[in-house]
Formats: structure tokens, sequence, C-alpha cells
């Protein structure tokens, strides 16, 4: 597969499109003329591009739920829950695991069975099944943006009537939503495909619609250190924006420390602008999402909710644009919407409280310039593996390991570097693999893992990681060894 970042010529792209349309009977539906008047309709209270723009221009954090389940009555419920009772700023729409492996028949006897049963058979709700109508109900029916949010390889027919259906915000990449989630897929694959995506996206936007785009922040979730994730998605951004994105919203995974986590909201931002505009993406509009702890959570609610609160202050106190908030539930499952709201609220009284507070001190900054420098050389190696070109760099970087996602699934991903966290649970880098890091950074890792060992009197060795993971679900930040 040929693999280059550049702009998807508008002949083969519409070529592309009757294929993809044609992959299940919904895809009939869609008429991009008629969509674009569609979103034309739509009041700004309901367009996600708008609220972000707002949010960031004065400085607010906006709280936003995940929610999905199968049945379009039982999903507008939900959602109409979920911004009434949970006063979310910003709601979602999460699909299902068939839809986001193309399994559409599978799907359908989802819905038929949930419907017979009257439970949700299905882990979500599967957009391209219901069609463009049946977006469009879900869209109609709450006074606030919606998003969808996945986890699919390949999205373009989920894309095509995502948008089609009204939704004003796509989440995703060829990268994000390949290592963390795909054991065989080719990144060259998932990131043509995914420039389809962005091709789409850009089509609307020439046509005066401004549909966001987010990348996948988290990863998988698990000990990733910053300039890991924000050098995905700088790269995603970068991608996007080639095919004519104008607003995207890179994302950041919830580590635990508070200083390691606000000066990653605010380097992420910084570094995305900056190298759109390197890139010649001047008129990019870049926002910033914090996903709270992604980790094992504690399984008392009263426990869950003090985790929750934490990532709450930090979204505030880092000016994030948005949070995703999590449940008093984790531990368990699926929530009930009822403790879906209850996080939302919890969140959003925190944020509140916070608003008007910022949060300045030089071990702030001294973190910053860490991740800057890190975030730096791990981009530019791939822009240099690529030969200034971005898409085929990181395809070359994913294997040599200059991008390297802790514990990812996927078989192309080296996972030869390993993170843990240092004395103060900042998660830093214990086995560096093949990331570029000049012997500063080296020095600088194997000092803070030396600091650790110290304090508990034991080797670094990766007990320390298996100790790390489960900590916050047993009440600690660093997992500390039992004397």
């Amino acid at each position: 597969m040929e693999i280059q970042n550049k702009k998807i010529p508008e002949d083969q792209f519409m070529k592309l499109r009757q294929e993809v349309l044609a992959q299940w009977p919904t895809g009939r539906e869609v008429n991009l003329e008629e969509a674009f008047a569609f979103h034309r309709s739509l009041p700004e209270s309901r367009i996600f591009s708008k609220k972000l723009i707002a949010a960031k221009a004065q400085g607010k954090t906006l709280v936003q739920p995940r929610a999905g389940v199968p049945v379009i009555s039982e999903h507008v419920k939900l959602l109409q829950y979920l911004q009434d009772q949970g006063e979310a700023d910003l709601l979602p729409t999460t699909i299902d695991s068939y839809t986001r492996q193309n399994r559409y028949e599978e799907a359908e006897n989802g819905i038929r069975e949930s419907m017979r049963l009257g439970r949700a058979m299905l882990n979500g709700f599967p957009a391209v099944n219901h069609g463009v109508s049946g977006c469009r109900h879900v869209v109609n029916s709450v006074k606030v943006p919606v998003q969808v949010r996945h986890g699919t390889p390949d999205a373009r027919l989920l894309t095509e009537i995502a948008y089609a259906g009204g939704f004003t915000s796509y989440e995703g990449g060829g990268i994000s939503y390949n290592l963390p989630y795909c054991k065989n897929v080719p990144l060259e694959r998932t990131i043509l495909d995914w420039q389809y995506v962005d091709r789409l996206t850009g089509l609307y936007e020439e046509n005066g619609i401004s549909i966001n785009r987010e990348p996948y922040g988290p990863l998988t979730g698990t000990l990733v250190p910053p300039c890991v994730s924000h050098a995905v998605a700088i790269i995603e951004a970068l991608l996007a924006a080639e095919q004519g994105v104008k607003n995207i919203t890179v994302g950041y995974g919830q580590c635990g420390n508070l200083i390691q986590d606000v000066a990653a909201i605010g380097t992420l931002e910084e570094l995305t602008e900056e190298y759109l505009k390197a890139a010649g993406h001047e008129d990019v509009v870049v926002t910033t999402v914090l996903h709270q702890w992604m980790g094992g959570f504690p399984a008392d609610e009263a426990k869950a909710f003090g985790v929750i609160s934490l990532g709450s202050t930090i979204a505030a106190l880092a000016k994030a644009t948005k949070v995703i908030v999590k449940t008093p539930h984790e531990a368990i499952g699926i929530p009930t919407m009822e403790a879906n709201a209850a996080g939302l609220r919890c969140t959003k009284q925190v944020v509140n409280m916070l608003s008007d507070q910022t949060f300045q001190n030089e071990a702030l900054e001294l973190e910053k310039e860490i991740i800057r420098k890190e975030t730096r050389l791990i981009v530019n190696k791939c822009l240099e593996l690529g030969d200034g070109d971005i898409a085929l760099g990181v395809c070359r970087g994913v294997k040599a390991g200059v991008v390297d996602v802790p514990f990812a699934p996927c078989r192309a991903n080296a996972g030869q570097m390993l993170p843990a966290r240092d004395n103060e649970g900042a998660v830093r880098i214990m086995t560096i693999g093949n990331l570029p890091f000049d012997q500063e950074l080296k020095d600088f890792h194997a000092e803070k893992m030396a600091q650790r060992a110290r304090v508990e009197k034991r080797k670094v060795s990766f007990q320390m990681v298996i100790d790390d993971v489960y900590a916050i679900g047993k009440g600690r930040l660093v997992g500390r060894p039992r004397y």
C-alpha cells in the first residue's frame, strides 16, 4: 500500500465513496447535498465546533459522558437523562463492537434481540444499521451537540452515515484506532481509511459545515507517557488537516500526577498548534480534552467519586476545553444512567468551583519543558523517517519503535518501551526502548526510577509496573510494596 500525507484527489475520493456506500443498504440513504442542507438547519446550540470555540475563548471546561445503547428510543431516553439530570454540556453516541468491526449483520441481530428481550444486547448504538433517519432522530431529540465515539479501524461507512445523520463531532484516527484496538491490521491500511474520513470531513468544511474531529488521546489508557500520546495526537492532527479538517480536539488520558497532567494538557495544545502552523495549516482551531482515569477503579462508589474528582480538578486547572467523565460504576461494568449522571454532576461541581483559579509553579514549568522536548524528538524523528512525509514517517516510526505505545495489542507495535511511576507518581520511562531520546533524557528517567527504588528499598523491576497498574483501584497512585 502506498501511503503519503496528501489530500485525496476528488475523482478518486468520489469513486471510493460508491464502494463504501454499497457496504450496507443504509448507505443508499446518504445524499451529500441533502446532508449539507440538514447541517445548515441545525441551531448553533447543537453544533459541536461552535460550542468548543466558545468554551476555549471563555476558558471554560465542558463536561461530556460516554454512553450508547442499541435501541433508538432507549438511546434517546439515556441521552436526554444525561442532558437534563447529568447537566452534560456535550453528549456522546458510543458505537457497538460489531459495528466497529464492520459486522453489520450481527449488529442487526443485536438490535432485534434487544427489542425482543427488552434489554441491551449490544454494547453501544449501531448507527450504520439505524441509518441516516435513525441518527437524525437522535440528534433532533436533544438540545446539545452529539459526538460519535467508537474504536473502528475502518470507519468509512460509519462516518458517511453519522455525518449525513447530523452528528457534528467524530472521534478516532488511523493510529489511535489501530495500535490500541487491533492485532493484525496494517497501520498503512488504517491511515488510508482514516484519510477518507478526514477528506469527507474536509468536504463538509468546504461546504460551510465545520465538523469537529477528535483523535483518540488515551491510546491504551495504561501508564501512557505524555510524549507518546502527544506525538500520536499531533501526527493525527497533521493527517486530518491535510485532508481539509479545520476543527480538531486533541486528547490526553489522565495519568494521575497533578503537575504532570496539567503540564500535559497545556503542552498538547501548544505543540499541536506549533506543528500545524509549521505545516502551513494556520487556520485550524485546536481544542483539548482530558479523559478521566482510564485504568482500574475502586469498587466502592465513594472512593470512585474521589478518582473522578481528581480528574475533574486536573481538567479545570489545566483549562482543558472539555473533560470525558467516568462513573462510580467503572469497576462493575456498564453504568446505570443514574450513576452516569452522578459522575457528570460531580465533575461539573468541581469544574465550576475551580473555573476562576489558575495553577502555576516552577515544577509545572519544568515538567512542561520535559514533555515538549520528548514529544518534539518523537515527532521530528517520524518526519525524518518519512523524508518529510508524516504519514510515511509514522508507519516507519512505529515499526522502528520510535512511536511505541505501552501494552498495545497490535503486532506492528514494538512493545519495547516500558513505563512506570516515579516516586511522586508521575509516569516515567523505565525502559527507553527505541524512543529517540538524547542522553540527558535517558539519564533523567533512569534517575527518577532510581529515586523510587531507593525509597521503596527494592530494585527497579517490572514488578513496579504491575503494582502501578493496580494502585489506583487499591486507593493509591504509586504501587508501593507492603513491608
